[in-house]
């Protein structure tokens, strides 16, 4: 049986522990649990996150931002009931319930900012110089960027799907699932030229 406090404690990767994932605005607030219904299947898909992708982000840019991490399928949908930006619990974009799939339909993400990046975005760089590093860098499957500091959800599939889509102008799709990137990996690499090294490191 779990609890509270030894499920918080879980090492999900290198730098990261299931507590970074579990605080939620929304339920603190609106005094609504945040606890998940399949809690193994939770730390099964949040190790691959972490370990995966948000790891080598920590290790190449420094310091990383959780925003919003896991939710619970009710503290999700009554963030979504409450128009509080939440997708609907059985929409396919919705990356934030880690323990609502499983096999194929397995999923996880957060949204986060990197302020090493963030910095930088608020003199003037292009959003799409970080979503074509991270596209050409780990095996993402969806990334959606938001005005407000730069920050994005970054989801873990099975399969990456590989979508980038943005609510910062240019708005919408910048890469749809399966397509080719519209800018030659010269040019994308040209755009993050003066990015730190990349540090990820190789998990077997």
């Amino acid at each position: 049986m779990w609890s509270l406090e030894t499920f918080g404690r879980v090492r999900l990767s290198r730098h990261f522990y299931m507590r970074d994932f579990l605080y939620s605005e929304i339920g603190n607030f609106h005094e609504i649990s945040n606890l998940p219904r399949d809690p193994d299947l939770v730390i099964e898909h949040g190790r691959m996150l972490c370990t995966q992708l948000l790891d080598p982000l920590e290790e190449t840019f420094g310091r990383i931002a959780i925003r919003s991490g896991y939710r619970s399928p009710e503290l999700n949908q009554y963030g979504n009931d409450n128009k509080l930006n939440c997708a609907r619990n059985d929409n396919p974009i919705e990356c934030h319930i880690w323990d609502w799939g499983q096999g194929e339909d397995a999923i996880a993400g957060t949204s986060l900012a990197i302020p090493w990046f963030t910095d930088r975005y608020e003199q003037g760089r292009d959003w799409r110089d970080l979503a074509w590093w991270v596209h050409d860098h780990l095996p993402y499957s969806a990334m959606w960027f938001f005005p407000k500091l730069c920050a994005f959800n970054l989801d873990w599939r099975p399969h990456p799907r590989a979508m980038i889509g943005s609510y910062i102008t240019p708005k919408g799709l910048l890469l749809k699932a399966g397509a080719a990137p519209s800018e030659p990996l010269a040019k994308r690499q040209e755009r993050y030229r003066d990015f730190p090294p990349f540090r990820g490191i190789a998990y077997p």
